[in-house]
């Protein structure tokens, strides 16, 4: 009828309770169907007066894997990965059977880019490229007439 536990025993344990349950409904089984699939990568952007230099590290990737794609006013990169190894036996049997899949992307928000000057690369693993800024010209004034 009674518990012979100490008083602040009892609340520790009424607390760890209260965590573990409060762990398994926010756990991340419950927000997984709401989780990405993709896979994401390093990225150093810098800028300059005429344009934004993107360094993207994608080890392991040729350049017919990745993807640059411009919608106005997002630019994103996007690597697939399709591996396939497979190990067999003198007797043909397969002894061992492996399968990677990722997609990877980064998605950035840029404006006022001039697009059919982007210009990319990719050595060693490291994709570079270059998004020159387009050339605003400058405000002008606009001279107000006496209505007619």
């Amino acid at each position: 009828m009674f518990d012979l536990v100490p008083f602040g025993k009892r609340r520790e344990e009424a607390f760890g309770q209260l965590t573990k349950s409060l762990n398994d409904m926010f756990g991340d089984d419950f927000f997984a169907p709401f989780k990405s699939s993709t896979l994401s990568f390093r990225t150093d952007i810098r800028e300059s007066d005429n344009a934004y230099l993107i360094e993207a590290e994608l080890p392991g990737f040729a350049k017919e894997d990745i993807e640059i794609d411009y919608t106005a006013p997002y630019m994103t990169i996007k690597a697939v990965r399709k591996e396939e190894t497979s190990e067999e036996n003198q007797g043909r049997q397969i002894v061992r059977k492996e399968r990677r899949y990722g997609e990877y992307v980064r998605r950035f928000y840029v404006q006022d880019i001039e697009e059919g000057g982007i210009r990319a690369s990719l050595k060693d693993g490291l994709l570079m490229f270059e998004v020159p800024k387009r050339k605003n010209p400058q405000g002008r004034r606009i001279e107000i007439r006496d209505g007619e």
